[in-house]
């Protein structure tokens, strides 16, 4: 029980220790996520429909 107590207390001294980010850089952080992943799903919809349409040309 002793190692489970200086775990949890050690834990939270570590965490205590943590820069956390403001909330303007996890803001920007999420915009950055979101725009990306907007793009990446664009593309592959792109690549996707080429290739749909080179599939139906062939066959």
């Amino acid at each position: 029980m002793n190692k489970i107590v200086q775990f949890i207390k050690e834990s939270y001294a570590e965490l205590r220790k943590v820069v956390w980010p403001s909330k303007d850089d996890v803001i920007s952080s999420v915009k950055v996520v979101i725009i990306s992943t907007v793009i990446f799903a664009a593309v592959l919809g792109l690549v996707d429909v080429l290739l749909l349409l080179g599939v139906q040309a062939i066959f």
